[in-house]
Protein backbone atom coordinates (compact mmCIF):
# COMPACT_ATOMS: atom_id res chain seq x y z
CA UNK A 1 0.00 0.00 0.00
CA UNK A 2 1.23 3.52 -1.07
CA UNK A 3 0.44 6.66 1.81
CA UNK A 4 0.36 10.15 0.85
CA UNK A 5 0.48 12.30 3.81
CA UNK A 6 -0.68 16.08 3.65
CA UNK A 7 -2.03 18.89 6.11
CA UNK A 8 1.35 20.26 7.71
CA UNK A 9 2.07 23.53 7.79
CA UNK A 10 2.88 26.29 10.72
CA UNK A 11 0.43 27.29 12.96
CA UNK A 12 0.26 29.32 16.50
CA UNK A 13 0.32 27.65 19.85
CA UNK A 14 -3.69 26.92 20.41
CA UNK A 15 -4.18 26.75 17.02
CA UNK A 16 -5.46 23.34 15.25
CA UNK A 17 -4.59 21.49 11.89
CA UNK A 18 -5.67 18.46 10.22
CA UNK A 19 -3.57 15.99 8.85
CA UNK A 20 -4.95 13.55 5.99
CA UNK A 21 -2.97 10.28 4.90
CA UNK A 22 -4.26 8.85 1.26
CA UNK A 23 -3.65 5.20 0.94
CA UNK A 24 -4.35 3.53 -1.99
CA UNK A 25 -2.43 0.34 -3.94
CA UNK A 26 -4.39 -2.06 -1.80
CA UNK A 27 -7.87 -2.72 0.27
CA UNK A 28 -7.86 0.09 2.62
CA UNK A 29 -9.79 -1.40 5.05
CA UNK A 30 -7.83 -4.67 5.78
CA UNK A 31 -4.79 -2.37 7.82
CA UNK A 32 -4.50 -0.81 11.27
CA UNK A 33 -3.73 2.87 10.38
CA UNK A 34 -1.05 5.15 12.66
CA UNK A 35 0.88 8.66 13.05
CA UNK A 36 4.11 8.87 14.28
CA UNK A 37 6.26 12.03 14.61
CA UNK A 38 10.09 12.68 14.74
CA UNK A 39 11.12 15.93 16.10
CA UNK A 40 14.41 17.25 15.42
CA UNK A 41 17.24 15.37 17.11
CA UNK A 42 14.47 13.22 18.82
CA UNK A 43 13.48 9.42 17.98
CA UNK A 44 10.58 8.76 16.32
CA UNK A 45 7.39 8.28 18.74
CA UNK A 46 3.74 6.98 18.54
CA UNK A 47 0.67 9.27 18.22
CA UNK A 48 -2.02 7.57 17.29
CA UNK A 49 -3.73 4.04 15.90
CA UNK A 50 -6.94 3.49 14.87
CA UNK A 51 -8.48 -0.20 13.90
CA UNK A 52 -9.38 -1.33 10.62
CA UNK A 53 -13.58 -0.59 11.93
CA UNK A 54 -12.62 2.48 12.87
CA UNK A 55 -14.12 1.58 16.35
CA UNK A 56 -11.21 1.44 18.63
CA UNK A 57 -8.63 4.24 18.59
CA UNK A 58 -5.54 4.81 20.80
CA UNK A 59 -3.21 7.48 21.43
CA UNK A 60 0.12 8.94 23.01
CA UNK A 61 -0.89 10.21 26.59
CA UNK A 62 0.92 13.59 25.21
CA UNK A 63 -1.86 13.96 22.87
CA UNK A 64 -5.29 12.19 24.38
CA UNK A 65 -7.86 14.75 24.36
CA UNK A 66 -5.91 16.87 21.74
CA UNK A 67 -5.64 15.13 19.28
CA UNK A 68 -8.70 12.84 16.93
CA UNK A 69 -7.64 10.11 14.80
CA UNK A 70 -10.17 9.20 12.24
CA UNK A 71 -10.73 7.26 8.77
CA UNK A 72 -12.68 7.28 6.26
CA UNK A 73 -12.97 4.05 4.30
CA UNK A 74 -15.22 5.66 1.24
CA UNK A 75 -12.25 8.00 0.36
CA UNK A 76 -9.20 5.40 1.36
CA UNK A 77 -7.84 8.20 4.30
CA UNK A 78 -6.54 8.37 7.58
CA UNK A 79 -6.73 11.75 9.35
CA UNK A 80 -5.62 13.33 12.62
CA UNK A 81 -7.38 16.04 13.50
CA UNK A 82 -4.63 17.76 15.95
CA UNK A 83 -6.20 20.95 18.06
CA UNK A 84 -4.49 22.85 20.55
CA UNK A 85 -1.41 22.52 19.41
CA UNK A 86 1.53 23.16 21.24
CA UNK A 87 5.19 24.35 20.53
CA UNK A 88 6.36 20.92 22.05
CA UNK A 89 4.28 19.15 18.79
CA UNK A 90 6.50 20.52 16.28
CA UNK A 91 7.76 17.61 14.58
CA UNK A 92 7.51 15.73 11.10
CA UNK A 93 4.59 13.57 11.34
CA UNK A 94 4.59 10.26 9.31
CA UNK A 95 1.48 7.75 8.54
CA UNK A 96 1.98 4.16 8.61
CA UNK A 97 -0.28 0.76 7.66
CA UNK A 98 0.11 -2.54 8.97
CA UNK A 99 -2.54 -5.77 9.51
CA UNK A 100 -1.18 -6.54 12.45
CA UNK A 101 -1.92 -3.69 14.96
CA UNK A 102 1.28 -4.25 17.35
CA UNK A 103 3.25 -3.11 14.64
CA UNK A 104 1.81 -0.07 13.79
CA UNK A 105 1.50 0.79 17.82
CA UNK A 106 5.16 -0.53 17.88
CA UNK A 107 6.34 1.73 14.66
CA UNK A 108 7.60 -1.34 12.66
CA UNK A 109 4.76 -1.44 9.85
CA UNK A 110 5.15 -2.43 6.90
CA UNK A 111 4.10 0.81 5.36
CA UNK A 112 4.85 4.41 5.85
CA UNK A 113 4.27 7.86 4.49
CA UNK A 114 6.41 10.57 3.42
CA UNK A 115 6.41 12.57 6.23
CA UNK A 116 4.77 16.51 6.87
CA UNK A 117 5.97 18.70 9.09
CA UNK A 118 3.99 20.73 11.51
CA UNK A 119 5.28 23.79 12.93
CA UNK A 120 4.17 25.29 16.22
CA UNK A 121 5.32 28.91 16.93
CA UNK A 122 4.68 29.88 20.34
Amino acid sequence: VQLQASGGGLVQAGGSLRLSCAASGRTFGNYVMGWFRQAAGKEREFVAAIATTAWSTEYADSVKGRFTISRDSAKNTVYLQMNSLKPEDTAVYYCAADSVRSKVVLGTSDYWGQGTLVTVSS
